[in-house]
């Protein structure tokens, strides 16, 4: 067991280590987004409009990470989980450093967000890729009692990089807007190269997934994402549907809120909202790994439901504070409503991983976060953007949160929990088997 649970915690320090670079790689470009991209890339003198735009660029990746979940997953499943994370470590670092070379609008015009975009398909690719394969590097390496604990690792790594991200930029924040704007913006994505080179050597050193090199049968299949769709397309698609909160919620209150925050007609200093999402970053970091171990004590479906309630009770007061800019009330809420996610967020690495054999893995696992991504953490920012520019009211949001919740509920209850200590086949029905696995 000690054996077990060493290269258990090898592998989820391996996860959390890379998974923090891909996500501060991509909350960097969330965060510019939200700030400064607008008017350097997208200039048409109507701050939403360039706002609008600049979110419309964000989706970009998360309409591609489907195809990089594909792409990687096919790797992940055909030469082993490891060879397809270092790729995609390599991928997302190459990108995010070019982000920061390129010129503006002013310098090249309508180039200028071409490449932009090109790059952040770039991005979306690798991280299409990343998630699923660290999951499974970190719950395959897992004890059966252990899994949802060991894949918070991997969870781990989300709040990580948001408080890299947010934290860099907030510091720049106190050398005043026009630092940022004019040059400052560069230098978060230009030290990526240096975390990435952190990140593939302890990556590289870890041993592959021993579900992975199990000698079972049928466990290499000549088209991965042929089987998984022939197989697993109910859990594929109830995969897609748990995730609504757990990826687009999460973006909701962070860069959306901060855009919301920030511009017209709030106005709330960039200073204060940037450091507000430090600050929540930094709590939700330490509260993950606790919330992933109550996943294995208490059930990672009851915490998700959890979860789900808290976030709703959470996020309404916060958008809500946000015109009397009250700033300690502004700091507490965002902190809150970051602890109520991290329940949905900490335990999805072991219910999606879960919901799937060993066939074909990777490929599924990938490809319903890849797909569920780009639905509902691709176009949340960008619609909220427009509810508002509709509605003129943050309630359209709000209502569009909860909707969100809901749905995200009654996936979790029909999603189907298999154990790695069960027999693989072949080949096998699926079923909607909505209980978790009965421990040993």
């Amino acid at each position: 067991m000690t054996t077990t649970h060493s290269r258990a915690r090898r592998a989820g320090i391996a996860a959390f280590v890379g998974t923090t670079i891909e996500w501060y790689d991509f909350y960097v470009y969330a965060t510019a987004a939200a700030l400064v991209f607008g008017p350097l890339f997208f200039p048409s003198g109507d701050p939403l409009a360039e706002t609008a735009a600049a979110f419309a660029t964000f989706a970009v990746a998360f309409l591609v990470r489907p195809l990089g979940g594909i792409i990687f997953g096919h790797i992940g499943d055909k030469l082993g989980r490891r060879t397809s994370l270092v790729i995609t470590l390599l991928l997302m670092g190459v990108s995010t450093v070019l982000v920061g070379c390129l010129p503006t609008y002013d310098n090249i015009g309508f180039l200028a967000p071409v490449l932009l975009i090109l790059l952040r398909a770039m991005q979306g690719l690798a991280v299409g890729g990343e998630w699923g394969g660290a999951v499974l590097m970190s719950v395959e390496h897992a004890p059966e009692k252990s899994k949802t604990f060991y894949g918070g690792f991997t969870q781990l790594g989300n709040p990580a990089g948001a408080l890299l991200a947010s934290g860099i930029f907030a510091i720049m924040a106190r050398a005043g807007d026009d630092f940022i704007l004019n040059g400052g913006w560069r230098i978060p994505f230009l030290l990526s190269i240096v975390l990435v080179g952190v990140g593939f050597w302890v990556r590289y050193r870890v041993e592959e997934s021993p579900v992975f090199e199990q000698k079972v049968e049928g466990r290499k299949q000549s088209m991965p994402l042929a089987f998984a769709l022939r197989t697993n397309w109910l859990p594929i698609l109830l995969g897609i549907g748990l995730l609504p909160i757990s990826t687009g919620g999460y973006y909701l209150a962070t860069t959306f809120a901060t855009a919301y925050a920030t511009g017209a007609p709030i106005g709330l200093s960039e200073q204060v909202i940037l450091d507000a999402m430090t600050i929540a970053s930094f709590v939700e970091f330490v509260v993950t790994l606790p919330v992933a171990w109550l996943g294995d004590k208490w059930g990672r479906k009851n915490i998700m439901y959890l979860g789900l309630v808290a976030s709703v009770a959470t996020f309404i007061p916060f958008m809500l504070a946000m015109p009397g800019k009250v700033e300690p009330l502004i700091f507490l809420l965002a902190s809150l409503v970051r602890i109520a996610m991290s329940a949905t967020y900490a335990p999805i690495a072991a219910i999606l991983a879960q919901m799937f054999r060993p066939q074909a893995r990777y490929t599924s696992i990938a490809l319903s976060y890849g797909v569920g991504a780009a639905i509902w953490a691709g176009f949340s920012p960008w619609f909220a953007t427009q509810l508002i520019a509709w509605t003129g009211s943050i309630w359209s949001v709000i209502a569009m949160f909860v909707g969100m919740a809901v749905l995200a509920g009654i996936c979790t209850r029909f999603a189907p929990q298999h154990s790695d200590e069960a027999p693989v086949t072949a080949s096998f029905t699926p079923r909607l088997d909505t209980k978790e696995t009965p421990l040993p």
